[in-house]
Parts: C-alpha cells; sequence; structure tokens
C-alpha cells in the first residue's frame, strides 16, 4: 500500500472518529429518540447501529493504515 493511500485510510478514519460522536449526540437529543415512557425508539437503536459500524469501519482503516505505514 503506498503511503498516499495510508494517509487517506488515516484522515478518513479521523474524520469519521470526529463526525459520528456529534451525529449521536444530535440524534440523541432528538424528540424521537425516546418514547413517551423514556424507552429507545426504533429510531435511535437503528442510528445506534449505523453509527457503531460507521466507527468500526473508521477503525479498520485506521489498523490498516497504520499496518500499512509501519510494515
Amino acid at each position: 500500500m503506498t503511503p498516499l493511500l495510508a494517509t487517506l485510510l488515516l484522515i478518513n478514519a479521523a474524520f469519521n472518529a470526529l463526525v459520528w460522536p456529534t451525529f449521536y449526540r444530535r440524534v440523541a437529543r432528538d424528540s424521537r429518540s425516546k418514547d413517551a415512557a423514556g424507552k429507545p425508539t426504533r429510531f435511535l437503536i437503528v442510528h445506534t447501529v449505523l453509527i457503531a459500524v460507521a466507527l468500526a469501519i473508521a477503525l479498520a482503516s485506521a489498523l490498516a493504515a497504520i499496518a500499512a505505514l509501519v510494515g
């Protein structure tokens, strides 16, 4: 893997690590996140799963970039 591609993967990982937690905070504060009893709705659950997958992919990108730069 070229250093340019590894750098791009690191930038991608950093961007996702900064953006998704902020988005989660916005989703969690949304009125659609909890029902009248205060329980999480499907809206919150689905967004939480999507954000978790995006952050897992960001972690994999960061690890691949580091492995490419070190190896």
